[in-house]
């Protein structure tokens, strides 16, 4: 029996038929020698490393059998099937069968074609006597008159450099072995374009075996050419800035890992560049994109850049101590820093944040990219436009983000959240008018989240969008349950939920089905979400206000350009940002800009909140400048949702007389 798989091994070495065992994954846990061939990789230095990746276009999961080009050219067919709880792969080169193929069948239509168009190029070359000669309409393909003097010398001197050498290999194989034979080549023709053909033909011998004469047919596929070669292109190229894409770079760094090549991979991303399209266009920011591409490619010479998607670059540094890299880094980020787009029309300035991971032998492509993607995180999380380079802690961050979204999930499925309101209150009377929704996470888990802790998290993940529809159901639900009209609700949304181009007919189908007068229901849009989103803000504001609901600008006078943003944004009021107020009875110049807000509030028709009101000698200071709302600690705490919507928090609840119970409110906190 040892004998028998001493033999079988030998066997399966020793096949022409590459063979392969993989786990679940792609990732080779043996191959035979003819594999490695396929590969490129020798067979001690294959394991470990993904298939699909060193193979691209072979199925990771169990398929029929796939045909594959690669390069070389070579026509590969490859089959995957289930060994167990792994995956065994099988290929086989079928580059001659599909080339006598090809001969069999382009011969076939050059026939039909020759008797239907007379369109055939045809040659002969009688090998004895050194003459060639050509049909007129394969000298009319070449760019020549019919009957012009055209020898195999001038031939070859329009035949593309490149690939003469194969063809006089391939002609010199022919007449050794008397077979059929086929080339594609290139031809500069006299009038300067640039031509493909394919050319099929076959060696007749004498009785004695001496090649006599060659003969064959040409045909021009340039255009079919261009096509293959797009389709190639288009496989490991991004289209819209030229570079390599994801595809060619995880192909590029697996390569190096086989080798057991070490070096340091960076993960770029474009800092805002979301602004540049949405208060640009996005024709304007392709075109800075384009830009930044080959400004990026220009610094790096022949070092691989590719373009992971969006606005995210990454770069192969084989060889590249932490320190080299670093040093990389920090020149394409003063590259970008320094790229001149003022003339463009967009910010003066964008900056990029990135990700660096060491990678050596034994690493996974995967692992790399991951490592490389938590630094990019911990470079945003830091302020952005910096390097940073991977740290274990970065995973224990991240380990910590999804913890929170677990959280948050589970709290979304099993009753978790909870909503309180905070008083907008008249500042004379001292009467509510309405209330602000805040979300807490009330899961009984420890530690405590405070907002603070779980929303930013959830807004750099799809999660926030299930969270928005929550509060607005939840939001209506209660005005369900107590119909009388003063009670008003305003609900955050969040720059994500901006973006979804389904939010607005979801929340006129609630009030719709609901029965609830439009105008009970608000939406609190930030300034700074606003302005990122704006086109997107724009769209949800004009589509909800025609129907009747309130829109308010959160945070107003936190940005750049506050006093413009009212000119695009169909709003019904705004909220005074916190900074402006909790000086206001001291500092002059929040004075001035506060008295400002008003007047221009007032000549739009638009509602004006003070927030951060925590103190009664701010209440006097507001009403002197003529705010007539205001909202904080000091007019009164978030309350439970069930206590808000109780016939006793409807009445006048003489917050103006407290004392000041606590620190600020925080708006969505």
């Amino acid at each position: 029996m040892t004998r028998v798989m001493s033999y079988c091994r030998t066997v399966l070495d020793r096949a022409g038929v590459a063979y392969a065992v993989t786990d679940a994954r792609g990732n080779l846990l043996w191959c035979n020698r003819a594999m490695g061939v396929v590969l490129g990789v020798p067979v001690e230095q294959a394991y470990g490393r993904s298939l699909p990746a060193l193979l691209p276009g072979a199925p990771e999961l169990p398929s029929p059998v796939r045909e594959v080009l690669v390069p070389g050219p070579k026509w590969l067919e490859v089959r995957c099937t289930r060994l167990g709880d792994d995956l065994m792969y099988e290929v086989v080169d079928v580059s001659a069968w599909r080339d006598r193929e090809l001969t069999v069948t382009q011969e076939a239509d050059a026939l039909r074609r020759a008797q239907a168009l007379g369109r055939m190029g045809t040659w002969e070359w009688a090998i004895t006597e050194d003459r060639v000669t050509w049909s007129d309409t394969l000298l009319e393909m070449f760019g020549f008159e019919p009957g012009t003097a055209f020898d195999f010398e001038l031939y070859s001197r329009l035949v593309h450099p490149e690939d003469l050498p194969m063809i006089e290999e391939t002609l010199d194989a022919a007449l050794k072995t008397g077979s059929v034979f086929t080339y594609t080549h290139r031809m500069l023709r006299p009038d300067g374009a640039e031509r493909v053909f394919e050319c099929f033909g076959e060696v007749v011998v004498g009785d004695d075996g001496a090649p006599l004469r060659a003969l064959g047919t040409a045909h021009d596929v340039t255009q079919s050419s261009r096509v293959h070669d797009e389709l190639v292109r288009m496989a490991e190229q991004d289209p819209l800035t030229g570079l390599p894409n994801r595809r060619a770079l995880t192909r590029a760094l697996e390569q190096e890992l086989a080798a057991g090549v070490s070096g340091a991979l960076l993960v770029l991303d474009l800092d805002n560049f979301k602004d540049v399209n949405d208060l640009r266009g996005h024709a304007v920011g392709d075109r800075v994109m384009r830009m930044l591409a080959s400004a990026l490619q220009s610094r790096l010479g022949d070092r691989l850049i590719a373009r992971l998607g969006g606005d995210e670059f990454a770069v192969v540094l084989p060889g590249a101590s932490p320190a080299d890299a670093s040093a990389v880094a920090d020149g394409l980020r003063d590259a970008v820093a320094g790229f001149p787009l003022a003339g463009i029309g967009t910010p003066a300035r964008i900056t990029v944040s990135t990700g660096l991971a060491e990678f050596g032998p034994g690493d996974s492509w995967e692992l790399v990219l991951a490592n490389a993607d938590l630094a990019l995180y911990a470079s945003k999380a830091a302020g952005r436009d910096r390097v940073t380079v991977y740290e274990p802690n970065h995973y224990a961050d991240t380990v910590k983000r999804v913890s929170v979204l677990d959280r948050l999930r589970s709290a979304l499925a099993g009753g978790g959240l909870a909503l309180y309101g905070m008083p907008m209150v008249e500042l004379t009377t001292g009467q509510t008018l309405g209330h602000e929704l805040l979300l807490r996470l009330e899961d009984g888990q420890e530690p405590y989240l405070g907002p603070a802790d779980f929303l930013p998290v959830a807004e750099r993940s799809n999660l926030i969008l299930e969270v928005d529809r929550w509060v607005l159901t939840t939001a209506i639900d209660a005005l369900v349950a107590e119909p009388d009209s003063r009670l008003r609700f305003n609900v955050n949304v969040s720059g994500r939920t901006l973006e979804d181009p389904d939010f607005g007919d979801f929340v006129l189908d609630k009030l719709g089905r609901a029965g609830v007068a439009p105008g009970r229901l608000g939406l609190e849009i930030t300034e700074t979400a606003a302005v990122t989103n704006l086109d997107a803000a724009v769209t949800l504001a004009t589509q909800l206000r025609s129907f009747g609901c309130r829109i308010t600008l959160d945070d107003f006078g936190s940005g750049f350009g506050s006093f413009v943003h009212l000119k695009h944004l169909p709003i019904t009021g705004i909220k005074i940002d916190g900074e402006f107020v909790k000086g206001i009875e001291t500092n002059d110049a929040d004075a001035v800009l506060v008295s400002g807000i008003v007047q221009i509030a007032n000549g739009l028709g638009l509602s004006a909140v003070a927030e951060w009101v925590e103190r009664p000698s701010q209440v006097e200071a507001l009403r002197r400048l003529g705010v007539r709302v205001g909202q904080g600690f000091h007019l009164g705490k978030p309350v439970p949702l069930r206590d808000v919507v109780s016939a006793e928090r409807m009445r006048p609840n003489g917050a103006l007389s407290s004392r000041v119970v606590g620190a600020e409110d925080g708006a969505r906190s």
